[in-house]
């Protein structure tokens, strides 16, 4: 090993200027010489010498430098590398000056062209998640067994276990947030028809209005948010650490095994989610309405009695299996998408709630017209 110092020696005479360099020029000694070199260069002028005869080794990180320093003093005048071996004169001239800078790109597409291709790839995408949520509702379908076996029911622990998660542990937020907007939607009502001295008229507002529509849509956005984006990203994290081509070397059918049991609990779970934030919205316009208008509980509750019937409340329970199937096969094929970095999985789970939520509030706005249609 060279325990010689680096060294920069600059010379006069000889009709120019010659920068003597000197011991190992690697990347764990020629930063001490780097103050020394930065003075040298603003004296550099004319026909220079750099004279690597004295170098005794040299890397990357020290070629690097010597040519920055060529590369300084060619702009003041005439430079010239002397001594060295062959192959330490082939490293610093190889490095290159600058890194290339990318060309601009012009596209000379015309207008209406480059305005239809963003919509081209948005059918595109949108076609292969059909595609995928087709594929996963039909693996699931198919069991827990590969095709090339026979197909197994899913496991009752993993559905039990699921109905625990996506079920009863969503209760105290389903229970709060419908208990407030059912509040909101009977104080705003009352506020309203307080002008036309129809205040009475709020239980019939917020009877049908939470029974048919906000009741399960707001269930189903907040599962959505909780539960989807947990099935996301458990599948997502067991496809990056490979758990998922594991599932398929020991003969077992992935989504049957990860994806059934979450999708058969939300079906069960979201319309018992549903009934539950049905009555503490309800609950919640029967406080306020006392509070705020002077209804009594027994007043509303008969009122309620003769505004909604079963059909009311049927209507909108009906949409929660629904909207529970397309929460889990959405999550479940974004989940699916992960790759290999933690990004991938954040911006996955991002993309799991948006779509879900947002197949969620159409697939509410198709029952509604559905509804219109057959007069229900």
């Amino acid at each position: 090993m060279d325990n010689a110092a680096v060294d920069a020696e600059q010379l006069e005479g000889g009709g120019g200027q010659r920068l003597r360099l000197s011991g190992p020029w690697r990347n764990t000694t020629v930063d001490t010489v780097i103050p020394k070199l930065l003075e040298m260069r603003e004296t550099l002028s004319g026909h220079v010498e750099i004279d690597i005869t004295g170098i005794s080794s040299l890397d990357t990180s020290g070629a690097w430098i010597i040519r920055r320093i060529e590369l300084a003093a060619s702009k003041q005048g005439d430079v010239q590398i002397v001594g060295g071996s062959d192959a330490m004169r082939e490293l610093i001239s190889a490095l290159p000056e600058q890194p290339p800078l990318p060309e601009k790109v012009v596209d000379h597409r015309p207008f209406f062209q480059r305005m239809l291709e963003p919509v081209g790839k948005m059918s595109v995408s949108l076609f292969e998640d059909v595609l995928a949520m087709s594929y996963v509702l039909g693996s699931a379908v198919r069991g827990t067994q590969s095709k090339e076996r026979r197909g197994g029911r899913a496991s009752i622990a993993s559905i039990v276990n699921q109905l625990d998660h996506m079920g009863l542990r969503a209760v105290p937020i389903i229970l709060l947030m419908s208990f407030l907007i059912g509040a909101i939607i009977a104080q705003q009502g009352a506020f309203q028809l307080r002008y036309f001295g129809a205040e009475v008229f709020v239980v019939d507002l917020v009877g049908i209005l939470q029974l048919r529509e906000i009741g399960v849509l707001l269930t189903a956005i907040m599962i959505a948010g909780r539960s989807g984006s947990a099935i996301t990203a458990e599948i997502g994290s067991m496809k990056m650490r490979e758990e998922v081509d594991a599932l398929k070397v020991i003969g077992l059918n992935p989504i049957g095994v990860l994806v059934l049991p979450r999708i058969v609990a939300l079906v069960i779970a979201l319309p018992l989610l549903t009934v539950i934030a049905n009555f503490a919205a309800l609950y919640g316009a029967a406080v306020v309405s006392f509070a705020y208008s002077g209804i009594t509980f027994q007043v509303f509750v008969t009122r309620l009695h003769d505004a909604v019937d079963y059909a009311t409340f049927a209507a909108g329970l009906i949409k929660a299996p629904f909207m529970a199937v397309v929460i889990g096969i959405v999550a479940a094929v974004e989940g699916m998408k992960v790759g290999g970095s933690a990004e991938s999985l954040g911006q996955h789970v991002t993309a799991s709630v948006v779509k879900s939520i947002f197949v969620v509030i159409l697939m509410d706005g198709l029952f509604a017209v559905f509804y219109a249609a057959i007069n229900f």
